[in-house]
């Protein structure tokens, strides 16, 4: 027999739902497991270092004041209600971003345990969706501190640009409130995404080696596309900008727009469209629906392609 359709060929029976199912079933269970592995991977990256993990947190605020106070001038915004708004952006998008880059490699990275230890290939996907979400959380340190220091201006009505709650010129957002709790829904709809993310962007990077190439050149392309270190409040006729307004519905295709706003509106005070919710819930549902079907066909080829 060909040696190569004998290293790819699934075991007899091993496609089927039932199969896949079992193993997110299975993976999920190993909360321990996955979850030691996370933790394990932060503390050998800052091994030896004096303040460890906390590197995440002082790089993350160093770039996002840097951009703040650049932004701000150059777009003529108050940093205030603006430095927030690139802070809870950078945080959100550094865990959409490592996700799916990480992601990418997450079966190709793990290639010793899957061929020597028979574990659910869900358990790698979440060690690194929990590795994220544990860097996520070091940076959320610096969320903290610039909401406490500006709090006097995200708690009341405000806008991006100065005069949008006094001349309807833009969007008045209503402030830092109860509404604030919404962020952890939110939050968990992205880290269920992340999930699904990882386990089909993983099997199929480790068949296709290219695939993390050119996903990763479209990472850089989507960062821009998506208003991160530019408040899309500026595409909103009336406030100056008439000239590039087309833009605002091309913006909102983008689904990583809705993402990062379930997830950064509630923490400063902004008004999510319900439209953000239903596109994310929406994804997160044909996208696990996409997953199970690659898990079903590919997922006993793994451990032959790493």
């Amino acid at each position: 027999m060909n040696a190569d359709t004998t290293d790819t060929a699934p075991v007899p029976g091993s496609r089927s739902f039932k199969r896949a199912f079992d193993d997110i079933r299975s993976g999920l269970r190993q909360t321990e497991l996955w979850g030691h592995l996370g933790w394990q991977d932060i503390k050998q990256r800052y091994r030896r270092s004096v303040i460890g993990p906390f590197w995440l947190t002082i790089t993350q605020g160093v770039i996002a004041l840097g951009l703040g106070l650049l932004y701000s001038q150059l777009f003529g915004l108050p940093i205030e209600t603006f430095l927030p708004y690139i802070v809870t952006g950078f945080i959100v998008w550094g865990f959409i971003s490592g996700c799916i880059t990480e992601g990418m490699q997450t079966f190709i990275s793990n290639e010793g345990l899957i061929k020597q230890m028979p574990a659910p290939l869900t358990i790698y996907a979440l060690r690194t969706v929990w590795r994220q979400t544990l860097m996520a959380a070091h940076n959320v340190i610096v969320y903290v501190i610039i909401v406490a220091i500006f709090f006097p201006a995200l708690s009341q009505q405000y806008g991006i640009q100065d005069d949008a709650c006094t001349t309807g010129n833009g969007l008045c957002h209503p402030g830092i409130d109860w509404s604030i709790l919404s962020a952890a829904p939110g939050f968990a709809i992205l880290a269920l995404n992340a999930g699904w993310v990882t386990l089909m962007l993983g099997v199929i990077s480790t068949r296709y080696r290219d695939i993390p190439q050119l996903i990763n050149s479209l990472i850089q392309l989507l960062f821009y596309l998506t208003p991160i270190v530019w408040p899309i409040d500026q595409l909103y006729a009336g406030n100056g900008r008439d000239g590039v307004s087309w833009a605002l519905p091309i913006i909102e295709l983008n689904p990583l727009y809705h993402f990062v706003q379930i997830v950064r509106a509630p923490l400063i005070g902004q008004h999510i469209d319900g439209k953000s919710w239903l596109v994310a819930i929406g994804i997160t549902i044909v996208g696990w629906a996409l997953a199970l079907v690659v898990m079903r066909n590919y997922r006993a080829r793994v451990s032959y392609w790493v």
